[in-house]
């Protein structure tokens, strides 16, 4: 059976990377008004966080259409047997309930859809595992007993500037203790049974940071096989310098850099950096 995988745009694995793995990619969108864009596609990360500074309203963001699922399927089925469908949290998007939904709409290829409940390039690992795995042949119902696996020491951990942004766009559950005054809290967010919810509150951004970086090395002071990412919006030199810390301290962990792309963006804010990882 050739398996292919898709994985849609929240998990922002550059295109190069995509294309070294064969893996499909199936954007959402993020909207200015009027005017909508395919991130990814129509809109980088950096033009995006260029376009919000200048904009003062908040953009919204879109899930595919199920008919562009549909026809995405059609078209592996012209070459594939099954498409494992990668998507970000149920509980955050409906992304992943258009590829449930548009799985029965189709005939000739057989589709399985698979619930992340996470985002970003924590997202892009499951992909990415499952696309090495499809490679070297095997069947979906392996590849799926895998990623669930995965999900057993998956874990990410992020900080935005503050929630205004996820408070105004409805994505924040068990949000009341943070809001009003504390809005200016820089807190620490992780998604548990597939929401978003606070994890601690921190006053400063430097702390924030050490804090996450302290949940890190609980498990990598284990010293077993471990894959991380370091995620920023718009915050490169401080991606670059936690990788740096991460490399230094533990050989054992591959770790990379990655971004909150538009439409993640749009809910965390310019300024947001997390820290995801599990063992291999």
């Amino acid at each position: 059976m050739k398996t292919a995988i898709l994985t849609d745009s929240t998990a922002y694995i550059p295109k190069e990377l995509r294309d070294r793995h064969s893996i499909h990619m199936i954007p959402l969108s993020v909207n200015f008004g009027t005017e909508s864009y395919q991130e990814e596609v129509d809109m980088t990360a950096e033009q995006f966080y260029t376009k919000m500074n200048e904009r003062k309203d908040l953009p919204t963001t879109s899930q595919p259409p199920t008919g562009m699922f549909v026809e995405l399927f059609e078209k592996l089925a012209e070459e594939y047997d099954a498409v494992l469908s990668i998507h970000l949290s149920s509980g955050i998007s409906g992304t992943y309930s258009g590829a449930v939904t548009a799985a029965t709409m189709v005939d000739h290829i057989k589709v399985f859809p698979f619930d992340s409940e996470i985002s970003c390039m924590v997202q892009g690992f499951y992909a990415l595992e499952a696309s090495q795995m499809a490679n070297a042949g095997k069947r979906p119902e392996e590849i799926l007993a895998r990623l669930e696996k995965m999900k057993q020491s998956m874990r990410a951990y992020f900080m935005v500037d503050d929630l205004t942004n996820l408070q105004r766009g409805g994505r924040l559950s068990g949000a009341q203790a943070f809001i009003g005054s504390l809005l200016q809290v820089k807190p620490i967010l992780h998604v548990d049974d597939k929401m978003i919810v606070p994890f601690e509150k921190i006053r400063t951004r430097k702390k924030a940071i050490n804090r996450v970086n302290e949940l890190f090395k609980e498990d990598a002071e284990k010293n077993k096989p471990m894959r991380a990412v370091v995620i920023h919006a718009n915050r490169s030199d401080e991606a670059e310098k936690m990788k740096r810390e991460i490399e230094d301290k533990y050989p054992h962990v591959e770790c990379l850099i990655s971004y909150f792309g538009a439409v993640i963006g749009t809910h965390l804010g310019e300024g947001a950096i997390g820290l995801g990882w599990y063992m291999k």
